[in-house]
């Protein structure tokens, strides 16, 4: 086989939550690839994967890269089928460029349920584009609407801007259920990587409703019925990530989420309070909603001090986080990959359905 033909396969494979392509050639670990990071031959489609052009490819770029290919290829007519498009773009619920999100809208006759994907990408990368056609279509066609918001990267903004975004954006679309023909006391979340832990952290969270708030946004709840995610980490504090992986080291996306100058920060103090608040186990309470949690990656051990990149979508953080939901009396479906092999799309679905309470589809025939 041809060089050129296996760089294509690698380019295009089946890749995980953390992208395996883009974890291979990431020399610099900014979580993205330049052009000059790749091998010659597959700078020739560099371009056409780049899709908004801006001198790198993102996993989520690579992913939908791949998506595209499938559905060109006629690969699985029906898990492969072009993404619905959404009845509405880029609504706007915040001022800054990434307070937008899309809304596809399943047709009904009573309201109905609604989940919103937040994206992946180490809280610096990524967009609201790269959820899944599949997962997509198959929600609607199940009667459920769905929503997949942006939010300000930590190149912009350190934490807590990512999840107050994601928060403002579930209050925004609460505020406008009754328009957008949304039920306000169904609504879910589901992303992988970075998009898995926030919506962790909504589901846990104390409620950030602001009742004396001037603006009606403030004032609605940010609670959420249940969230499926995958490769999530239940908690981004890096202490608990060095224990829990006997590592000395702090991964690069968790230092920028911060704005920490280096692995150093990890002991300055005033950092500690933010690794707190940032992380969702610490959150959990008795009143905390059901969770479905999936991970592609081999459940191994891994050699002492691993990088970021080897433990920041282990398993380990599933099985901790199935540990502390039993024992608060919640539910936690944990899916791991040599239990649970292929896309887990039919099982978010299905558990969307009946956290729900959808015995049938609420959808009209058309």
């Amino acid at each position: 086989m041809k060089p050129f033909t296996l760089l294509m396969i690698a380019l295009c494979a089946p890749c995980s939550a953390q992208n395996s392509f883009v974890e291979r050639f990431d020399r610099n670990g900014d979580g993205k690839l330049s052009k000059s990071e790749i091998p010659e031959p597959a700078r020739r489609v560099f371009d056409r994967v780049d899709s908004n052009g801006d001198g790198f490819v993102t996993p989520e770029e690579d992913d939908a890269f791949k998506t595209a290919r499938d559905t060109r290829n006629n690969r699985g007519k029906a898990r492969n089928s072009p993404p619905a498009k959404p009845a509405h773009v880029n609504i706007r619920y915040g001022e800054h460029e990434r307070n937008v999100y899309d809304l596809w809208i399943a047709p009904s006759d009573t309201p109905t349920p609604l989940v919103i994907y937040y994206h992946g990408g180490g809280f610096r990368t990524g967009d609201k584009g790269s959820i899944k056609p599949q997962l997509l279509n198959a929600l609607l066609q199940k009667g459920i609407s769905v929503a997949a918001a942006n939010y300000r990267l930590s190149s912009s903004a350190p934490f807590p801007a990512q999840m107050h975004d994601s928060a403002r954006a579930l209050q925004h679309i609460r505020l406008n259920a009754k328009k957008y023909n949304i039920d306000p006391e169904k609504i879910g979340a589901t992303g992988g990587s970075a998009g898995g832990h926030i919506s962790l952290w909504l589901a846990f969270h104390d409620d950030m409703a602001d009742s004396k708030s001037d603006q009606l946004v403030e004032r609605q709840s940010t609670r959420l019925t249940t969230v499926a995610v995958t490769a999530a980490q239940s908690s981004i504090d890096p202490r608990f990530i060095q224990k829990l992986f006997n590592t000395d080291q702090v991964n690069l996306a968790v230092a920028q989420l911060f704005g920490m100058k280096g692995p150093e920060d990890i002991d300055n103090a005033k950092f500690h309070p933010l690794f707190e608040e940032a992380s969702p186990l610490n959150h959990l309470t008795r009143d905390d909603v059901p969770v479905m949690a999936y991970y592609n990656q081999a459940n191994a051990e891994l050699p002492k001090n691993s990088g970021g990149r080897e433990h920041i979508h282990h398993p380990k953080f599933g099985i901790i986080l199935k540990e502390k939901m039993k024992k608060a009396g919640l539910e936690c479906q944990l899916l791991l990959k040599e239990d649970h092999p292929g896309d887990p799309i039919d099982k978010f679905v299905a558990f969307f359905l009946g956290k729900f309470g959808m015995t049938a589809p609420q959808q009209r025939e058309k």
